[in-house]
C-alpha cells in the first residue's frame, strides 16, 4: 500500500511540474483524488469513461493518464462527464494527468522512450515551444524502409509513409510525438529531413513533399503510450505495488 499524496509529490518532483509549460486545459498533476491509499496503478493515454470503467474493473485506486479530464475544457458535469467523476469518486479512483512535461522528458518521455525504441541512442532535444523543447532528434544512416520497419515495431501498429525526401537515407531524424504534424514547416527550417509524429492534417502531406521532407505518421494514440506505462511501472516498483497498462486505443 503506499500514499497517495507520496506518489503525487514524487510524480510532480519528477516531472518538474512547476516549471514545464502546457496548454490551459491540461492541468498538469492531480485531478481527483482519492481516499489517501494506492494499492494499484493503472496507465492509460485518455482519462475517458471506458477507459475509467476499466481501472475501476482492474481494482486501480490510482490512474495515471496523458490526457485528463479537463481536456475539453469547462463542461456540465451531466452525462458523460458526471458518470466519469462519480463512478471514479464511487470507487475510490484518484486520477493524475502528465502531458507536456511528460511528452518531453528526457528519462520517462514519450519522446525519449520511442526514440529508444527505434534505436535513436544518442539524440539531442530541439524544437523550442514556450520556453521548452518538445522533441528529439538525431543523424540516421538507414533507409526510409528500415526507419517505417523499426517505428512500426515499436508503437504495435501500421505506419503511414509520405516519402518526401530524394535520398537514400534518412538523414537527421525529428520525433515529436502525439499531433505535431502541423509543425512540418518549421522541421524543414530546423533541418530535419524525416519527420516522425503521431498525427497531422491532409495538407501536411503535401507540403511536406514540397519542401523535400520524409514523414511518418505512426498514430497520435499510438506514440503517447510509452510515458504513461513508464510511469506505472515506476511507481510499481518504487512502492512495491501491482501496475498495469489498460489499452483502449482510438486508431488515431
Amino acid at each position: 500500500m503506499a500514499r497517495l499524496t507520496e506518489i503525487v509529490e514524487y510524480l510532480d518532483v519528477e516531472l518538474d511540474l512547476a516549471e514545464v509549460p502546457d496548454y490551459p486545459a491540461a492541468h498538469n498533476g492531480l485531478q481527483l483524488q482519492n481516499r489517501g491509499e494506492v494499492t494499484k496503478v493503472a496507465a492509460a493515454v485518455d482519462a475517458s469513461l471506458p477507459v475509467i470503467r476499466k481501472a475501476i474493473d482492474e481494482g486501480a485506486d490510482l490512474l495515471v493518464v496523458h490526457h485528463g479530464l479537463f481536456w475539453q475544457g469547462v463542461q456540465k458535469l451531466v452525462g458523460a462527464p458526471y458518470q466519469k467523476f462519480a463512478e471514479a469518486i464511487e470507487a475510490g479512483l484518484a486520477i493524475y494527468s502528465a502531458h507536456i512535461p511528460l511528452d518531453r522528458h528526457p528519462e520517462y518521455g514519450n519522446n525519449a522512450l520511442m526514440a529508444e525504441a527505434i534505436g535513436m541512442d544518442n539524440w539531442e532535444a530541439y524544437h523550442p515551444w514556450k520556453g521548452t523543447l518538445l522533441g528529439v532528434r538525431q543523424s540516421m544512416d538507414i533507409s526510409l524502409d528500415d526507419l517505417q520497419q523499426r517505428v512500426s515495431t515499436a508503437v504495435g501498429g501500421a505506419v503511414h509513409v509520405c516519402p518526401g525526401r530524394q535520398s537514400g537515407t534518412v538523414g537527421m531524424v525529428g520525433l515529436v510525438t502525439g499531433g505535431a504534424g502541423s509543425e512540418i514547416e518549421s522541421m524543414a527550417a530546423q533541418g530535419i529531413d524525416t519527420f516522425i509524429t503521431g498525427e497531422g492534417q491532409h495538407w501536411t502531406y503535401p507540403l511536406a513533399e514540397e519542401l523535400g521532407v520524409n514523414m511518418l505518421y505512426a498514430g497520435h494514440y499510438q506514440t503517447e503510450t510509452f510515458g504513461v506505462k513508464k510511469l506505472a511501472s515506476l511507481i510499481g516498483d518504487k512502492w512495491a505495488i501491482e501496475s498495469c497498462f489498460i489499452d483502449h486505443p482510438t486508431g488515431l
